[in-house]
């Protein structure tokens, strides 16, 4: 089997998507500074069971809105929205869901939203209500940064003036975040190639200006009281993450009903791309579990 590259539209975008396999769908679901060619790594082995998909989020990779012009705004219930009209569009009625970062946001909203259609969740390094006002401690404010800096037309004018500025950016996240540095060296240019489109950078930073009021009202009023997601849930947690914290991990058990976390010593915020071998036995081993 081979992994495609794939087109599908929904009522406001022109969705890109890889696919491979056959069999129950799982869909995966990237962060940032991440596109769909992050899961490369463990589709090949899940697709020897699944049906699996993973698309290019809302302004991310090759997905544009259909209109044309800029992404706006952007937050985990109008991803979720996306992923139903996507499902749709490829007649996919319940799915099983992996996800990470930006991606994670989505998966949660999608379950709240559409319960029903939920078999499974799986979590790399998930962002959760429950990490609160943890977002705005004084320690953390400097791996935070970005989430502000992004908030401005000058982060698209400075980071995109040129590859240079594009390849110093992403490589500093990618390096800092990952339990050790160089891990995507060898596919950095494809990285540039993919974020030194204007649309691709501008639509990654509408996500942290229309996530700004959520992840402020966090930090204001602290973890919400929210019905638990009741869909199985499995996190995999790199503990060398810089950015989420896997001591977060510790209020999981307040939003997800049945609920399994484990902590990888050996990987950062990408433990996808940084022990692929593991990411995949792990979630291979949980849907069978679960009976999926």
């Amino acid at each position: 089997m081979t992994t495609t590259s794939q087109r599908a539209a929904t009522s406001a975008l022109d969705v890109h998507l890889l696919r491979e396999g056959r069999g129950a769908p799982v869909v995966l679901l990237h962060g940032w500074p991440e596109f769909s060619g992050v899961w490369r790594h463990v589709m090949p082995p899940l697709a020897s069971r699944y049906d699996v998909v993973a698309p290019d989020l809302r302004g991310f990779g090759r997905t544009r809105l259909r209109a044309g012009g800029p992404v706006g705004g952007t937050t985990g219930d109008i991803l979720a929205t996306d992923l139903a009209e996507l499902l749709a569009a490829l007649k996919l009625d319940r799915v099983a869901i992996v996800s990470h970062d930006v991606g994670a946001f989505a998966a949660q909203s999608f379950a709240r939203l559409h319960p029903a259609r939920v078999a499974a969740l799986f979590f790399f390094d998930v962002p959760y209500p429950g990490i609160g006002k943890r977002w705005g401690e004084a320690g953390h404010l400097k791996e935070v940064w970005y989430q502000y800096f992004h908030q401005w037309p000058l982060a698209e004018k400075l980071v995109g003036a040129s590859r240079d500025t594009m390849r110093i950016y992403l490589k500093h996240f990618l390096d800092h975040w990952a339990a050790r540095p160089g891990l995507f060296d060898a596919a950095l240019e494809e990285w540039v190639d993919v974020y030194s489109d204007p649309a691709n950078l501008e639509g990654g930073f509408a996500w942290y200006r229309g996530s700004l009021p959520m992840r402020l009202k966090l930090i204001a009023e602290g973890p919400p009281v929210l019905p638990k997601i009741t869909a199985p849930t499995r996190v995999l947690w790199g503990a060398k993450d810089p950015v989420l914290k896997a001591e977060w991990h510790d209020r999981l058990g307040d939003y997800f009903a049945d609920l399994a976390v484990d902590i990888a010593p050996d990987a950062g915020h990408f433990p996808h791309w940084e022990i692929p071998d593991r990411a995949t036995r792990e979630i291979l081993a949980f849907l069978e579990r679960v009976g999926w």
